[in-house]
């Protein structure tokens, strides 16, 4: 793959690591965010390294780890199918602790001889007395609980709406609600999430729920965020390492706004913070202090009038009540947010409603009933199971799941209703 993409030029320029791109780290099922920055230094796993020789390398290449904290390519050998003929089941296999001939000391002296971790894997494949009689299940697991041990590389990945899902609830699942990356996936399927559409988004997922949304639009279209609090949380977003032009359509506004906008009552004028100040400032005794406080209440200034100048854009998008998509995710009670966000929907479009809680979504399904105007309301739960797909068995590898709940509907009766209303009336204005 590498050589073909090798011989298109600058065509592969996408796939490759620059410095300054957003990248995530993987080793086995550990996943982590960081920014390539040269000889930053980057904690992953316990052990600190250096990510400057990754820069001009394919995305998903494995490194080796080197001393100093270096990376260098690694070069992948098969050791991930079985390296001998394997047993039909483990029934005569017994845990004694003696099956392996290599001791703790053996496997210290190849480290100090400087084999490498694929070479040390090798060897204790080589002198497992029951290795041959391991199912080929069996034989897999343990070259990979081996790698883990022993192999000291790290792969770097493209990040991803999949990824960082997956790297979210692997290392802080409360900071995304407890998301899954399946959940996540469907939401935005149900939402109808797509280039060129207007969409709202409340969440409290750390950003990933908006970056996911950024991402399927291809920064094409509008993303309107609405935070509660002083100011919106986009540490996800940052992860996703979106070119400059995917925050151009990127709005923000406060959901405590929400009700002074739908009433005609938002105040969206700055109001200068240094006024009537100009002669406390002049009166300082050190013309120096009082140039910084002046410096310091002009920033506060210009801050304040961009802050206002973007909420008035945004409230101009949220005047035409014409979003082609809803989604709420958060750890606020979902009911109230989104009985008003529902008003700035376009008839006959999708939103989406995530609780980790099943009562929540109750109370706004039955809400929705008796308020009337959607259809197709469904309160759904999905949970994923992973199985162990072997030769000649299939089974489930955990009984644990967890519930992921969504609420969605399809707006289009009352609005439709009403428009062939109007229709009816302007034709018989004009035939009467």
């Amino acid at each position: 793959m590498s050589f073909v993409m090798a011989d298109n030029g600058d065509d592969d320029n996408q796939y490759r690591i620059k410095e300054g791109d957003y990248v995530v780290l993987k080793r086995g099922e550990i996943f982590k965010a960081v920014q390539i920055q040269p000889r930053k230094k980057v904690i992953f796993e316990k052990q600190w390294i250096f990510l400057d020789n990754a820069v001009r390398q394919l995305y998903s290449t494995t490194f080796e780890i080197l001393s100093g904290g270096n990376l260098k390519p690694h070069e992948l050998k098969d050791t991930a199918s079985p390296l001998v003929e394997a047993g039909t089941d483990n029934r005569n296999i017994v845990d004694d602790g003696k099956s392996q001939k290599l001791t703790r000391d053996d496997i210290e002296a190849l480290k100090e001889k400087g084999l490498k971790g694929q070479d040390i894997i090798k060897k204790l494949v080589d002198n497992h007395a029951t290795f041959g009689d391991k199912t080929e299940y069996s034989q897999v697991k343990y070259i990979k609980k081996k790698k883990k041990k022993y192999e000291n590389t790290v792969m770097i990945l493209k990040p991803s709406c999949r990824i960082l899902a997956m790297m979210y609830h692997g290392r802080e699942p409360g900071k995304i609600c407890h998301l899954r990356y399946d959940t996540l996936a469907q939401m935005l399927t149900l939402a109808n999430i797509h280039a060129g559409s207007k969409v709202l988004v409340f969440e409290t997922c750390a950003g990933l729920v908006l970056g996911s949304i950024m991402e399927r639009m291809g920064g094409y279209g509008s993303v309107i965020q609405m935070y509660p609090g002083g100011g919106p949380v986009r540490a996800g977003v940052e992860n996703f390492g979106f070119p400059a032009h995917f925050h151009d359509t990127l709005h923000e506004f406060p959901i405590c706004h929400v009700n002074a906008l739908l009433a005609g009552t938002l105040d969206t004028s700055a109001k200068d913070p240094t006024a009537g100040k100009t002669l406390h400032i002049l009166s300082y005794g050190f013309l120096t202090s009082g140039f910084v406080c002046f410096l310091q209440a002009q920033v506060k200034k210009l801050r304040l009038e961009e802050k206002q100048r973007k909420l008035a854009a945004t409230a101009a998008l949220l005047k035409g009540r014409n979003a082609d998509g809803l989604i709420i995710s958060s750890r606020f009670h979902p009911c109230p947010v989104l009985l008003g966000l529902l008003k700035f929907l376009s008839p006959s479009r999708p939103f989406v409603v995530y609780s980790q809680y099943i009562e929540p979504l109750i109370e706004c399904f039955k809400k929705l009933k008796e308020c009337g105007g959607t259809v197709n309301l469904r309160l759904t739960d999905t949970w994923l199971r992973h199985y162990q797909v072997n030769i000649w068995t299939l089974h489930c590898v955990c009984f644990l799941f967890f519930l992921h709940l969504k609420l969605f509907y399809n707006q289009s009766i009352m609005k439709v209703a009403h428009s062939q209303q109007a229709t009816g009336n302007n034709y018989s204005n004009q035939h009467s």
